[in-house]
C-alpha cells in the first residue's frame, strides 16, 4: 500500500467517524428543544423558589402572603407551577418577537442554506435524476449548438461524480427493494451502480 492509498483510507476512517459522531448528536438533537425547555424551566423555578418560598408559610408576615393550602393543595405546589408557567410565557413572548417583530427567523434560514451542500454544490439522488434528465434532453434537442452541447456534458459529468456518494447508494439499494433492479441509467456505468449496491452502512446501528 503505497502513501496515496495510505492517505485515503485514513480520510475514509475519518469521514466515518465524524459522520458517526454527527449522526448520533443529531439523534441527540431531536429532542433537545422539548427537554431543554423544560430542563430550562425547572431549573429557573427551583433558582427563583429560595427567594419567595416564605411567603408560602405561616411565619410570613409582611407583604404578599399565601396560605399553607389552596383548595386542599399545598401552596408549595401553586407556587412553584406559577414560576414554571411564568417561565415558559416569558420564552414564548421572546419567540414571538423573534418571529414577528425582529424576524431573525429569516436570517438564520438563509446562513442554514448557506451551509447546506445539497442547496449549494451537492446534489440529492432526487436531483441527480431531474438534472440528468433536463441535461440529456437539452443535449438531443440543441446538438446543433456545440457550447450548449458541452455545457449539457457539464451537467451529466455532475450527476455522474455523485452517483459514487452513499446517499445515491442508499436510493439504489430502496428501489431495488421497492422496484426490482434498478437500471442502469445513462449518466453512470453499471460499475457504479454495482458498487452502490454493494455499499454497506454500518453506521445505521
Amino acid at each position: 500500500m503505497d502513501e496515496r492509498d495510505t492517505m485515503s483510507e485514513s480520510t475514509e476512517n475519518g469521514s466515518f467517524f465524524r459522520k458517526w459522531a454527527m449522526r448520533q448528536y443529531w439523534r441527540m438533537q431531536q429532542s433537545q428543544a422539548v427537554v431543554g425547555l423544560l430542563l430550562w424551566g425547572t431549573t429557573i423555578t427551583l433558582l427563583v423558589w429560595p427567594y419567595i418560598s416564605w411567603r408560602f408559610t405561616k411565619s410570613c408576615d409582611s407583604g404578599i402572603c399565601f396560605s399553607n393550602t389552596t383548595l386542599g393543595i399545598p401552596s408549595t405546589y401553586i407556587g412553584l407551577a406559577v414560576i414554571f408557567l411564568s417561565v415558559m410565557f416569558a420564552v414564548l413572548t421572546i419567540g414571538f418577537l423573534y418571529d414577528q417583530v425582529f424576524s431573525l427567523w429569516t436570517e438564520w434560514r438563509s446562513v442554514d442554506m448557506e451551509r447546506n451542500p445539497f442547496v449549494t454544490y451537492a446534489l440529492s439522488p432526487n436531483w441527480v435524476m431531474m438534472i440528468a434528465l433536463q441535461a440529456e434532453t437539452l443535449k438531443r434537442t440543441s446538438s446543433e449548438d456545440e457550447e450548449l452541447s458541452k455545457q449539457a456534458d457539464w451537467y451529466l459529468k455532475w450527476c455522474e461524480h455523485y452517483t459514487e456518494g452513499e446517499m445515491f447508494a442508499r436510493a439504489v439499494q430502496r428501489w431495488d427493494k421497492d422496484l426490482g433492479e434498478t437500471p442502469t441509467f445513462w449518466f453512470t456505468s453499471n460499475e457504479a451502480m454495482q458498487r452502490a449496491r454493494e455499499t454497506s452502512f454500518e453506521d445505521d446501528a
